[in-house]
């Protein structure tokens, strides 16, 4: 089985997440895209981030319609911090046999020599890079310091848009409107449960 791996805090999740995951399922011909979501980042810690009750509702939601789609519970059911490399030997173990794609985009790409041994990484997972907004990586530079890497990155294609998490909580905690930047059951549940009313890191 061919498995598209996106991981994040998904605080909350948009369309952005949705657009990248479908996309790099339709160009790789992946059986399923896992859904990731992180108790505790490592990248974020010292920040507020909402409990994780929250972020697994509204990545339900959005999961709910798209049977490619699939919530994992991978970095929930252990104790953190969590580590990419560590979830990629997870989920390798919990689907033997199957081939890992690793999604993210390619500002993640430029640090992840910053990453936990991203040598191991890559041998665990190829990693599909969808290209953000007036990001370019110095590609000859990574792979210098990450031996091999550019033969386990794969550059996909999506639609260039611009949408953050942090600037959907900015705007709600503004009082400023969210519409059209998630689905709309998403936008319910984060007014209907006061999400975001001050603004966090």
């Amino acid at each position: 089985m061919r498995l598209g791996v996106l991981g994040g805090t998904f605080d909350p999740p948009h369309f952005a997440h949705l657009i990248m995951a479908e996309c790099a399922r339709d160009q790789l011909g992946l059986d399923r895209v896992l859904w990731v979501v992180s108790s505790e980042p490592p990248h974020k810690q010292g920040q507020a981030v909402s409990p994780i009750e929250h972020r697994l509702h509204m990545v339900e939601m959005v999961l709910a319609d798209n049977p490619a789609f699939e919530l994992s519970r991978v970095d929930i059911d252990r104790p953190g911090p969590h580590y990419t490399v560590d979830m990629l030997s997870l989920l390798a173990d919990q689907y033997l046999g199957s081939e890992l794609f690793f999604l993210l985009g390619s500002d993640s790409l430029c640090h992840l020599p910053d990453w936990r041994e991203p040598a191991r990484l890559i041998r665990q997972a190829t990693l599909v890079v969808m290209e953000r907004a007036a990001v370019e990586c110095d590609m000859a530079k990574l792979d210098s310091s990450i031996p091999g890497l550019h033969d386990n990155v794969i550059f996909g294609t999506a639609p260039l848009i611009d949408i953050s998490a942090s600037d959907i909580r900015s705007r709600v905690a503004g009082g400023r409107t969210i519409r059209y930047l998630l689905p709309a059951n998403v936008e319910t549940y984060i007014h209907t449960q006061g999400l975001y009313q001050i603004i966090s890191g």
